[in-house]
């Protein structure tokens, strides 16, 4: 969906990305909404295929008054691959993009003067996805649990829990969860409701890359 009057555009995988960035930006002192006008409109493709189309991305270029794009993606099993994946789709709009996929992330000027970035979750490096990087914000005051909830989901799995292997992160986070004050609780309220640290240090990187992109400042109030 093309948001022509919004300036600033975020590209998702999926609607659990549209609900978790808001409230983790928020969380580290950025109010998401100005003016009643959230500050970075997120389009959720419904999957990295859908994303990873070269004219979806043209399109967004080339719209009018846009100041900064930035796309998320998860690395799954072959963080490689994905990265030259997203980088193909992007060349033919930007030719000079880096061969390699910076550690704290990319953010690149276009031609057009166009801030262009790209964060593949977890880390730009590792294997995993939104899940992955979720569970870097588990509290170390949980670290004990969170280590018995890993051990218990492989335990299930060898038991036949029917959750696919590339899924195992996303099966860790939400047994480590359904444990919590309240159980159960989605990822984004989980950050919300501060029963994940949204400020811990190993987020940090990814919340530095959204600000920069996006040239946002935290609230002075």
């Amino acid at each position: 969906m093309i948001n022509k009057n919004h300036s600033k555009i975020l590209l998702v995988e999926g609607v659990e990305d549209l609900r978790v960035i808001p409230e983790l930006i928020e969380a580290n002192g950025v109010p998401w909404v100005s003016a009643k006008q959230p500050v970075v409109f997120i389009d959720p493709c419904n999957g990295y295929d859908n994303l990873v189309n070269p004219d979806l991305i043209a399109t967004w270029l080339q719209a009018s008054g846009l100041l900064a794009l930035g796309i998320i993606i998860d690395a799954d099993e072959n963080p490689e691959e994905r990265w030259q994946s997203i980088r193909n789709a992007s060349l033919n709009n930007i030719p000079d993009l880096p061969e390699s996929l910076p550690e704290e992330g990319l953010i690149h000027i276009t031609a057009q003067g166009i801030r262009f970035g790209i964060w593949m979750m977890p880390n730009n490096k590792m294997c995993g996805m939104l899940e992955t990087f979720i569970a870097y914000m588990i509290p170390t005051t949980a670290e004990e649990l969170w280590q018995f909830s890993q051990t218990v989901t492989r335990e299930a799995q060898a038991k036949g829990a029917a959750f696919k292997a590339v899924h195992e992160d996303k099966a860790k986070i939400y047994t480590w969860l359904a444990w919590q004050n309240p159980p159960g609780r989605q990822l984004h309220q989980a950050i919300k409701q501060k029963i994940l640290a949204p400020q811990h240090p190993d987020a940090e990187k990814f919340v530095t890359w959204f600000k920069t992109l996006y040239e946002l400042e935290n609230s002075s109030g």
